[in-house]
């Protein structure tokens, strides 16, 4: 049966994690301790002979992405279908700010309300179909090999889901897979069907950072 792996990386510590800012689309870059991340998750993954490395376009994650191109030799691919939701008008904001400033998107954002699209931004919906796709060609474009993806937290969490097929029902109930900063999500996807949860959330390889 032949199965392709695929690897769900969120970015190491940025600037805006560090100063409890909401991302989005916004291009902050990683911290220091981030740095420190991102190479100690190329030297765990560079000997999983990963066959194709995709990023987000976002400065975050392609600075996440690039050690373990750099280790492997593998091209890195960029899109801005693998990018964070965006948050539209709370963009780089810290977390208390844009509660005081725009309450009623930062409600529907806390509620997890799957279809509520932001103002000036989108909803998980539209994340979704992006991201869903850009997966799906990844997989098919590299069947029977290991895929590395470099995303975000709610990106990872809503491509999680649907590969469970969680997102599948007519009512969604308000799911969270929460991913640390270089946590690795591990799928085994065989292609007679079965879809295996190998890992979720795994950060062993940051021990002592």
């Amino acid at each position: 049966m032949e199965t392709t792996r695929v690897l769900l990386v969120r970015h190491g510590q940025s600037q805006g994690n560090a100063e409890g800012r909401f991302g989005g689309h916004s291009p902050t870059p990683l911290s220091g301790l981030g740095h420190r991340q991102a190479e100690a998750t190329a030297r765990a993954l560079a000997s999983e002979r990963v066959t194709a490395i995709y990023s987000s376009d976002l400065l975050r994650a392609v600075q996440t992405a690039e050690p373990l191109a750099r280790a492997t030799g593998l091209e890195l691919t960029k899109t801005p279908a693998l990018r964070e939701r965006s948050v539209g008008l709370m963009e780089g904001l810290t977390f208390e700010e844009a509660a005081a400033a725009h309450p009623e998107e930062y409600a529907a954002l806390l509620r997890r309300d799957f279809e509520h699209v932001l103002k000036g931004g989108e909803s998980y919906r539209q994340l979704l179909d992006r991201a869903a796709a850009e997966l799906d060609r990844a997989v098919e474009q590299n069947r029977g090999g290991t895929v590395a993806l470099f995303s975000h937290t709610g990106t990872i969490c809503i491509l999680a889901l649907h590969l469970m097929g969680a997102l599948d029902a007519p009512h969604l109930k308000p799911v969270w897979l929460s991913s640390s900063n270089c946590g690795v999500t591990r799928f085994s996807i065989e292609h007679g069907g079965l879809i295996r949860v190998k890992a979720l959330n795994d950060t062993r390889h940051l021990a002592g950072i």
